[in-house]
């Protein structure tokens, strides 16, 4: 029983980082939608969807074949002295790759005027891909709440370096370099706060120990790519695609801001999802028709909770507009379409409970490359026509046939009783009262929100007489 509070407070303290981590970066939107121009922040955004690629590559699945291993191999210190040195000698490379070809890659990334601030990305991603190691190792020791003040630590700098240099020492010809100046400050610090996990070992490369590593870790780099890809391309191609570069950047920022209105839902289901793997597992241990049962009750209260949300956010844009700039808001259109997207793979999210507990991972890379070929076709054919709508609707597409194709395959494989006719009523349902206050406008922000009100609380009170929930009255 000890092990396992031990287990619940470390994942926790893990989940309350990282969600906490999003969220305060989540809160620099407005100061950066208030201050740069569509097309500044369209660069940002660009630049920071290469980078999301970019970590996965640099860290090519080192840090769950480091757990792997580490658990397996009689001396843990030289799997980790391994892994370190890997990491090292791969983040040098790319900086001394990016160096080389710095002017190039500066016209390419449209900051031709600006490589310093390629060269300080680079950098602070390279940094990064090394930390995770470190960062593996303190998980792997129990360290949870070193890790986590670590991790808070390099957030706090960043925000503070932000906050200074866009309200104390702005200047309009540096603009969005700042944000770039303050990442790779907060990145660059990381290595003096992790000295002692960094030196804790002598390091040296066992080139036998690598290769199987390696070989284990390849296709959870597939995996992870192809995901981060479908998140990730449709900001990249965008510009690319657009009939004018510099208008594509401007697009792209004013998606990319309104896409941050929409990451409430994308927080939602990254906390559903650290407390859902260890939920499946533990109920993996029954061996009654219970276990089966209790997934099908995750994913109908996964459908409830997001359409609940779905429902605030969109009855409350008239205030929540204000999260980013005037400039930005013409993008607003796209929140539904990119939450109702993000549903969709929460859902997905929740059926790969049967190819985890079948030990058929392969499925959820092949879902992924699906995923990815849907998104990069859509783009190609819809951002012509329809703009950052198009990578809306591509994202939508993406997750939805990544969802519907899961469900198929999972039946036969390992069939589990979702009630879909109650969760379709949910869904549906939800979607009729969203229209029904889409026509609700009053002109006051206010009283429209009042008016809308009504329509929330009744879909709420539908859920609690369906689902039968009544708080227990104190005699």
């Amino acid at each position: 029983m000890g092990s396992i509070k031990s287990l619940a407070h470390d994942t926790a303290l893990y989940g309350i980082s990282s969600i906490v981590g999003r969220f305060i970066n989540w809160l620099l939107v407005p100061l950066y939608t208030k201050i740069l121009t569509t097309g500044e922040y369209g660069i940002v955004t660009n630049l920071y969807s290469y980078v999301a690629i970019i970590l996965i590559m640099l860290t090519y699945g080192m840090e769950t074949g480091f757990f792997r291993f580490a658990n397996r191999e009689p001396d843990e210190k030289k799997v980790y002295s391994t892994c370190l040195s890997s990491l090292a000698i791969t983040s040098m490379l790319f900086i001394a790759l990016v160096a080389l070809f710095l002017p190039h890659l500066s016209s390419a990334l449209d900051c031709p005027d600006h490589p310093s601030y390629v060269m300080m990305l680079a950098s602070a991603v390279a940094i990064d891909a090394f930390s995770a190691i470190p960062f593996s190792y303190l998980r792997f020791q129990n360290k949870a709440l070193k890790f986590v003040v670590l991790k808070c630590t390099n957030i706090a700098i960043n925000i503070a370096l932000n906050l200074f240099f866009f309200l104390a020492v702005y200047n309009p010809e540096i603009a969005e370099g700042y944000i770039f100046i303050s990442n790779f400050i907060a990145s660059l610090l990381l290595l003096p706060l992790l000295f002692k996990e960094i030196t804790c070992v002598r390091w040296r490369l066992d080139r036998e120990l690598l290769r199987r590593i390696l070989r284990y870790s390849f296709p959870l780099l597939i995996l992870g790519l192809a995901g981060q890809m479908n998140q990730s391309l449709d900001k990249i191609m965008l510009p690319y695609i657009a009939e004018n570069r510099a208008a594509g950047l401007a697009e792209v920022g004013i998606y990319g801001a309104c896409c941050k209105v929409a990451v409430i839902m994308m927080m939602f289901t990254q906390a559903f999802r650290f407390a859902y793997e260890p939920f499946i597992f533990a109920q993996n241990r029954d061996s009654g028709e219970g276990k089966y049962r209790a997934y099908a009750d995750a994913m109908k209260f996964f459908v409830i909770f997001a359409m609940v949300i779905f429902l605030g956010v969109m009855f409350y844009m008239p205030l929540l507009q204000h999260f980013i700039g005037a400039e930005f808001r013409s993008g607003l259109r796209v929140v539904p379409i990119i939450m109702i997207g993000d549903i969709f793979f929460g859902v997905y999210y929740n059926l790969s409970v049967w190819y985890k507990l079948t030990d058929k991972t392969i499925w959820g890379t092949w879902f992924s490359l699906i995923g990815l070929a849907v998104t990069v076709l859509l783009n190609l054919l819809l951002v012509p026509r329809f703009s950052y709508m198009g990578c809306a609707w591509a994202a939508f597409s993406c997750y939805g046939i990544m969802m519907v194709l899961s469900y198929i395959v999972g039946r036969k494989q390992l069939p589990i009783r979702y009630p879909l006719v109650r969760m379709g009523f949910y869904f549906a349902g939800a979607l009729a009262l969203y229209a029904l206050g889409s026509m609700v406008d009053t002109g006051n922000v206010w009283l429209t929100m009042a008016a809308r009100t009504p329509l929330l609380v009744v879909y709420m009170l539908a859920i609690v007489k369906f689902e039968h929930i009544y708080l227990p009255v104190k005699k």
